[in-house]
């Protein structure tokens, strides 16, 4: 329900920012930047059952981030502005999300001690709402007589969507990380285990950005999304404990209950995680623009437009 909400808040605001005049000193400067392609790189945080807050159970929210489980990841993609406040965009991103209990001081999940790690295959597609823009071009290609003042490029938007996700959760056992949805760890596939899960999911992403022109045709800028997904499998724990004598192998044993300390609070049909929250993840990255709209100007020539001359 309470991401029901959030989806209609951000679709109201969209809708609202869409209705609202533009900032833009000329109403075509906007078309100049029509087609991008980008490139990212920065960090990204996972906000699952395993890690969080010293207090029991976790929100799956930014509240949770473990800062010492940050990961990189970075991507590529293609922007297509079709509005003077409206664009799409499709970007393909890799990386890695990490989470331990051992990073907790709340007694049952450091007890419980369970860890993983995973990469992460994200193709996305969103809709970007463009909520200021002071886009304008000065003395860019130097033409002679062009009162002097400075380009300016400067775009803040938000964005949502949808995204397909791969990811395959690992643990350490014996100095090798080793998959863990082949293991079945909470008995699944066997009588009274978990049902099976794939290791592809959707998710949501939410996001703001904002970007500043740094030359004729690049920008720079900064990018947080938080991706909502819809599985509670990422980091391989979800529902209850199974009975680890029926898993089949000491391997997946260990990694379906590894904890150090109170292990009666870990029998078979104990809780294990949270089934009703799916996990999330945060991504914080920097992106590089560059404008193909146009091919580069020679000797700071004249660019044209239907019949009529732009700076």
């Amino acid at each position: 329900m309470k991401y029901s909400l959030v989806i209609l808040l951000l679709a109201t605001a969209l809708l609202s920012y869409s209705q609202m005049p533009s900032n833009f000193n000329s109403s075509r400067n906007w078309s100049m930047n029509k087609k991008e392609i980008f490139f990212s790189f920065g960090a990204s945080q996972f906000l699952g059952d395993l890690g969080g807050r010293d207090r029991i159970g976790t929100t799956k929210s930014p509240a949770d981030i473990d800062w010492n489980m940050t990961r990189g990841g970075f991507g590529f993609g293609y922007r297509y502005r079709f509005h003077p406040m409206w664009a799409w965009s499709t970007q393909l991103y890799g990386g890695i999300v990490k989470g331990d209990d051992a990073n907790t001081n709340e007694i049952v999940r450091r007890s419980r001690n369970l860890s993983f790690r995973s990469p992460i295959i994200e193709f996305s597609q969103r809709i970007e709402a463009i909520v200021y823009a002071n886009e304008r071009v000065g003395a860019r290609y130097r033409i002679k007589g062009l009162k002097g003042f400075k380009s300016t490029s400067e775009v803040l938007y938000l964005f949502t969507g949808v995204s397909g996700v791969w990811f395959n959760p690992k643990m350490e056992i014996n100095g090798q990380w080793t998959a863990l949805q082949p293991l079945g760890t909470e008995g699944q596939g066997l009588p009274g285990g978990a049902d099976e899960y794939r290791r592809v999911t959707v998710a949501i992403p939410f996001g703001v950005g904002f970007k500043m022109g740094i030359g004729r045709f690049w920008r720079i800028g900064i990018e947080v999304i938080y991706n909502k997904t819809f599985t509670d499998y990422m980091d391989d724990v979800s529902t209850t404990y199974f009975d680890p004598n029926a898993l089949g192998s000491a391997e997946a044993a260990y990694a379906s209950n590894p904890s150090i300390e109170n292990q009666s609070w870990f029998a078979p049909g104990q809780q294990r995680g949270n089934a009703n929250d799916k996990d999330a993840y945060l991504l914080t990255n920097f992106v590089l623009t560059r404008n193909i709209t146009y091919p580069k100007p020679r000797g700071g020539s004249r660019i044209k437009w239907s019949g009529r001359t732009k700076f």
